[in-house]
């Protein structure tokens, strides 16, 4: 399992619109998330920046999946509307390193 994060930021003045769009996701992008294998998708907010967790078990696939999936895409250019993109290399996400994970104690 590929545990990813990301951060990313909100155009001023877009943070209530961004969370009304993901209170009122599409169903067809939460079916094309599922169908990538992408799980424990969250997103998190403080001010205009944003951070993205998922997890996905085969992320070449994922990427296939919603490379492929016209909702998602059609999605992913709505967010262009609340999320900032750097004008020069058109960056609107920076992916991060994980530097500690502590899976827990589990039962045996």
């Amino acid at each position: 399992m590929k545990r990813t994060g990301i951060f990313f930021k909100l155009k001023p003045g877009k943070k209530q619109e961004y969370i009304e769009a993901h209170h009122n996701i599409w169903p067809q992008v939460k079916e094309a998330l599922d169908e990538a294998g992408i799980c424990n998708y969250s997103i998190w907010n403080l001010g205009e920046m944003l951070f993205a967790y998922y997890e996905a078990e085969d992320e070449a696939r994922m990427e296939q999946v919603l490379a492929g999936n016209e909702a998602y895409q059609k999605w992913r250019d709505f967010m262009e509307d609340f999320v900032y993109k750097e004008a020069r290399t058109g960056t609107k996400e920076w992916p991060m390193e994980m530097v500690f994970y502590n899976k827990g104690k589990t039962e045996v």
